[in-house]
Parts: C-alpha cells; structure tokens; sequence
C-alpha cells in the first residue's frame, strides 16, 4: 500500500518522505517495505525459495507518496518480482496501470534493474477521496528493433491512502443559539452548541474542545459543548446574558466564526395574579368600571382541574355598610311625626357632639359607643309615650360582647323608681324590645318583651333593622328579611306615676336613690347629679330614628336597605356555558367556578364596580380576591396568594340648584275657601344643574333630583281648615309620590 499526504503535485526532489515544515526522508513503513522487498529479491537471485505469502508479499508491494515529491518513494521492481522474461537486454520498458480515472502515473526509472515510481498527476485531495486502489502492469522491451514479442508481468494490486492535512475550520451548526433559564437554580446542561469540521481525518474533522471567550460570566462549556451556569442565577441581578462561544479542533485550529449565546434569566415563576391595578379610580356618574381589564392567572404550567375565586368588596367602613340612598327616608318623615334620635352634630341638635364619628355622608352620621360612653336626648325631641302603631328604625354593626345587657335606646324613669318604660337593648346576641303598657284600667297580663335570636347581631357587620310595632305584635326586618320573635313575655301595665321619663342612647338612665331597677344592670357613674347610666352599648349606631302613629312599608325598608353599589359580570358568550358565576344577596360578592384558565381569565376581565348614586361617597372600596386552585388529583396543587386592591370613588361634583318666582302674594279668603284652592307657585322656576370641569369647555351632566319639600313655616297648618294638595293624577303620570302632614308635604 502506498501512503499519500494531501498538498499537491509530487516535486523532484526524489525518493523518500516530505512535509511541509520537514526535510525529506523516509518513514520507518517505507524503509521496512523498501528492505524487505530488497531481501526477498535478493534470495530469489540467490535461489531460494520463498514462501507463497513472501510471493504476495512481492506482488503486492507498497511505498509512500508524499505530495511534496515529484517522485513517489520508490522500490526496485524487477523482472524476477513480477515474473517477466527478460530479454537478451534484460530490460522493462514500462508499466500500465489498470482502472478509471485513476491520478496516478507509474515511470520507469532504471530499465535494467526494472525499478520504477508510481506518481501523483495532480493536487490530491483527501476530503474528496481517502483512498486509491487500482492494478499496475509491467512490460519488457520485447525482440529486436520493433519490441517483438512483448512480454507482460501479472496484475499487482496497489493501496494508496492520502494522509490529510488541517486546512479547514471548525464552524458552528446555528448562528446563534438561545436558551431560557429560572433563576435561582443550578443547571447540570442548559443548552448544547455544535461545531462541525470539513477535514478527513479523524484527527482534524473531530471537535476537541470548546470555549467561552466573554471574560466574567457564571457559564462554562465542557468538551461536548455543553453549557451550564456556575452560579444560581438572579433576575434582579440581569435578565439577560449573552456569551461569544468558540471551537477548536484536535489539530488546535479555532472556529472561522465565533457563536452568539443568548440566555434569558426568567424569574422564579410564582402562582398569582398578574395585570392587577391595586389603585381604580371610579368617577361618579360614569356607569360601570371593569375592574379587573388585564388580569391573568399564573399557574406555573401545573395540570389544573378546577379553579374557584371569590371577588369581594368591602364597603362596611363606608357609612352604614355601603353606599345607600341615606338621606331618602329622612326627607320623606322630619315633617310628618319621625323623630331622628342620633343627628349629625349642630347648634340645634347637640347631644351628640361628645360621641366619636367617622366620615359619613348626606347627614348620615356613624356614631361609636366604646361602653363608656352614652348621650341623653333633651325633652321635647320625643314624644314620652309612644303612639301606637309605630316604628323603630336603626343601622347598627355589634360584635361578640360580654354576658351584660348593651343598651340601645331606653326611655327610664328619671328619678325614684328606675323603670324603664321601653327600650332596645342586645343581650347574648339577641335583640330584646322592651315595651310597658302604660297604666290602664284593666290589670291584665299583656306582651311586654320581644326576643329574637340573630347571628347578624354578634357579627360585626352593618345591619338595617327596623320594627314595625302593632301591639300586640311586633315585626321585625332585618335588611329587609323579616324576623319572628322565639320568645315573647308578658307582664302587668306599669303603675301610674308623675315621675318624668329620660330618654337615652347607648345606656339606659337610672337614680342612684337606692331604689333597685325592673332588671338588673351593671353600670358606671356619670359625673355630677345622683343619676347614673347602665348597660352600655358596645358598636356603631347611625340613623336610629322613631316614627309615631304609622308603619313602614315593606317597599320603603327594602329601598333603604339596598346597596347602590356593588360588583356586576357580562359574561362572554364564548366561555358562558364552561364558567359558573355566583352573587350574594348584596352583590358585594362573588365567586367564580371553572376549570379552563383563558375561559376563567376572560370572565375575570368582565367584572365591573357599579355605584348608581349620583352623589356616591368618595373613598376607598378595598378589594380582595381569594383563589383555590386543584389539579388532577383533586388537592391544592397550587397556593395563589390573594389578591388586594381598591376602588377609589372620587369626590363626585356637587349640584348647584335654584329656585325663582314671586316669593310673597295676596289673595282673599274667599279663594283659599273655594274647593279647588288657590296655587301657590304659579311662577316657580326650579333650575339644578351639575357641571364637570374638564378643560376649556365644561360639560353638564344629567341627573334627576331626589326630593322636593314643602314645608309651614311657623305654626302647623290647622287640619281642620288647612291642607297642602297636589293634583294625584300628574303625580302618578310622572312617577312622583306625596306625603303630607300638617307641617308641609314632601315629594319624591
């Protein structure tokens, strides 16, 4: 077998083996073929016979080629190697080589000896063909002048292998590579780079090593181009790196083109909301808001079956538990015999200045009783003995208390005999009305004190109560949700007496004589004077009103116990059918069930805050949304945290509203006297308007007004003579209604 380097053309400078940075000489391999065939030849002069093998060995002779020589090392080939009869001149003429398109020539170097050469006849290439093989022929000179009778050898075989050279680069497979990774985390691999080499040899063609050239990066790359972080990675620190990576092959050359690597640091992926604006500004007026437009859930691509979130909206610090129409009822009743018992603080109502307050609205004060504290309303303000029929109405937010009895409202004797004559009080978390009869002339027993048991009572929350009291029945609404009583004890009328009552609030009043009380009462001192309060009240109380001789109506009290405001949901008809939406009563809550999350994002985005008052109280609504998150083997597969945030409804703009016409006229009696009256504000113009300051030009919104009062001034109207009227039909043509009383009517 000859054995050829790849550079190009064989040069002259004769037998042996060159590289390009070597002198010429031969390889051990060709000098051992070289003497050995010279020995073989050498005993086959000399008569011995050789072995078969040691006669192939001679027929199938090898050299080596180098491409930096002009002549292929060269080994004597006589006639006696290759069995050729010689002539009287003993010489061979020349050699043929067998096969197709095959680069090699064979020269004739020594005609009596028969040695020649085998050469390359052109650059040769080993990553185009590593291996040549092909037969090579000898021939003799023949007889005579004309080579008569030319003789030839047989068919060797010859095995040329082209040795290689590095002349190629090792290049990358991407031109650019990128990997993700979570921070926090250790990688044994986070990505793999490839370089490929175009050489033939083993040697040259494999990738020994690779290398990171950025200088300070927590990377490395092994051998195989494998790249992994040295470091737990941190996305505060830097989202992203980016590594020029290099190859080298085995024969030391580096890669044409170094490699870009791109890797992205991804934050540790935590279940939870995102797209969440914890601040919403609502703007009065403008209908509903979406709450909630962007907001997506992350479940860190764990198998879900089932999502469940509640939305909540927390209005309880927000006047009487949320935004209600507060000032509707007290408009309808001041004129008309309803007595407000806890006014907003003022130069006529007075008594309650001492009692802690927070910000209500519309004249709808909140008012705190911490049980210390209690307020007597002066005389006058209510009647000492109720009328029947009549109402008690009160807001009220009590929490778990002590075993003692927490006073309400209590209307006791002043002095003496410490009766209470009637009062409201919580005991055990239960709503007590006591109610004596007042002196009679029958002693029957009759119905005295009212129970009911009711969670709403110890549950800290603000609740719209009002009894309608009817004797012998009371009836009980609890936001608008009627109660009976379990309870109902009966007892003698009181005695008669000229002892004057006191009125109280968040106590009941009673002397500090000796004489023992109807019940029994734990109690504080109140300075000065030999009285002091019991059983005090421990809670909120605001719009604790009395209404003599007429009933509210079930319209009235649900009006005034619903919310104006709340949560609301337009589902996407795409994802109606696979989501389950639930409310309660009030709407300031609510829940929603599914399992696919796109549909569950969706319905999400849909949930909107609505306040329908014009003139909303401005504030915080905070709100909250919880979620429970299963997967398939129905437990808590994922923890979301909860969600917080709140709506900020604006301070709404104030309406500015005037009224125009005669203010005084004549007419006589005889016209009043006359059945159908005389009109009393033939020429009143009433003119209510709201403007939004925006920029330049201001805007006007639409709004309805409430309420429109008319009242006597000075003495009530004499009932037997006197009345208010209003044409009934145009009442009900515009939806309006009428309450009048001897001190003026109130339309609404």
């Amino acid at each position: 077998m000859l054995v050829l380097e790849q550079w190009g053309a064989p040069s002259a400078t004769g037998p042996g083996v060159m590289n390009r940075e070597e002198t010429p000489g031969k390889s051990p391999e060709e000098m051992y073929i070289q003497q050995k065939v010279r020995v073989l030849l050498m005993l086959k002069k000399m008569g011995s016979n050789l072995t078969p093998s040691e006669e192939a060995f001679l027929r199938n002779y090898a050299g080596v080629v180098h491409s930096q020589m002009s002549q292929l090392p060269q080994h004597n080939i006589d006639q006696e190697s290759f069995e050729v009869t010689l002539t009287k001149e003993g010489e061979i003429c020349g050699f043929r080589i067998h096969g197709q398109n095959v680069p090699f020539e064979a020269v004739v170097l020594d005609k009596s000896t028969g040695e020649g050469v085998i050469r390359a006849k052109d650059k040769l290439d080993c990553e185009l063909q590593k291996e040549h093989t092909f037969t090579i022929q000898a021939y003799d000179c023949g007889e005579g002048p004309d080579g008569a009778n030319m003789k030839k050898s047989h068919k060797a075989t010859v095995h040329i292998q082209v040795n290689d050279i590095n002349e190629y680069a090792p290049v990358f497979k991407e031109k650019s590579y990128k990997a993700t990774v979570i921070e926090g985390k250790k990688y044994d691999s986070i990505l793999k780079v490839e370089a490929v080499d175009a050489d033939c040899s083993f040697q040259f063609s494999q990738i020994c090593s690779y290398d990171i050239v950025t200088p300070d990066v927590p990377f490395t790359v092994d051998k195989e181009g494998y790249i992994k972080n040295t470091e737990k990675l941190s996305y505060g620190k830097e989202h992203m790196y980016k590594l020029t990576v290099t190859a080298y092959d085995c024969g030391k050359n580096r890669a044409s083109e170094d490699v870009l690597v791109k890797i992205n640091v991804k934050p540790t992926c935590k279940p939870g909301w995102t797209g969440f604006n914890k601040r919403i500004e609502y703007e009065p007026g403008t209908g509903s808001l979406a709450l909630f437009p962007s907001m997506h859930l992350e479940t860190c691509d764990e198998p879900i079956t089932s999502i469940r979130a509640s939305v909540e909206l927390e209005t309880s610090h927000i006047g009487k538990g949320c935004d209600r129409d507060t000032y509707s009822e007290k408009s309808l009743h001041k004129l008309c015999g309803t007595v407000e018992l806890l006014p907003a603080p003022s130069s006529a109502t007075n008594w309650t200045v001492g009692l802690p307050t927070d910000n209500g609205h519309d004249s709808d004060q909140v008012f705190e009783f911490n049980g210390t504290q209690a307020v007597k309303v002066p005389e006058g303000v209510a009647s000492t003995s109720l009328k029947e029929p009549f109402t008690v109405s009160v807001w009220m937010r009590h929490g778990p208390g002590a075993q003692e009895k927490e006073t309400i409202l209590c209307n006791s004797d002043k002095s003496d005999m410490n009766r209470h004559h009637y009062s409201l009080y919580v005991h055990n978390c239960r709503l007590i009305l006591l109610l004596r009869q007042e002196p009679t002339e029958t002693e029957n027993y009759k119905p005295a004190e009212f129970h009911w048991k009711l969670d709403q009572v110890c549950d800290k929350e603000w609740h719209h109560y009002v009894l309608n009291v009817e004797l012998p029945t009371v009836s009980l609404f609890v936001d608008g949700t009627t109660y009976e009583p379990f309870l109902v004890t009966e007892d003698y009328p009181l005695h008669s007496s000229r002892i004057d009552t006191q009125l109280t609030i968040g106590a009941c009043w009673q002397d500090n004589s000796g004489h023992d009380n109807d019940t029994e009462t734990v109690s504080e001192p109140a300075p000065g004077g030999s009285g002091r309060m019991a059983q005090f009240f421990r809670g909120n109380l605001a719009g604790l009103m009395i209404r003599s001789g007429k009933l509210e109506n079930k319209k009235v009290i649900d009006c005034l116990y619903t919310c104006k405001e709340g949560l609301d949901v337009q589902l996407p008809e795409e994802v109606a059918s696979s989501i389950k939406v639930e409310f309660n009563p009030n709407q300031s809550s609510l829940s929603v069930e599914g399992d696919d999350i796109d549909a569950f994002d969706k319905v999400m985005q849909h949930i909107s805050y609505l306040n329908s008052r014009q003139f909303p109280t401005p504030g915080i609504r905070h709100l909250r949304v919880s979620t429970t998150v299963k997967c398939f083997n129905e437990e808590t597969c994922v923890t979301v945290p909860d969600a917080e945030g709140y709506v900020m409804v604006l301070q709404p703009e104030e309406p500015k509203i005037s009224l125009s016409g005669v203010d005084h006229f004549a007419r006589g009696a005889a016209e009043f006297e006359a059945q159908e009256g005389v009109t009393l504000f033939p020429e009143l113009r009433i003119v209510s308007t709201i403007t939004l300051q925006e920029t330049v030009v201001s805007e006007e919104i639409m709004h309805n007004l409430d309420t429109c009062e008319v009242s006597a001034v000075g003495d009530e109207l004499d009932g037997e003579h006197e009345s208010l009227e209003l044409d009934l039909a145009q009442l009900q043509q515009r939806s309006l209604e009428m309450t009048s009383c001897p001190l003026g009517l109130v339309i609404t």
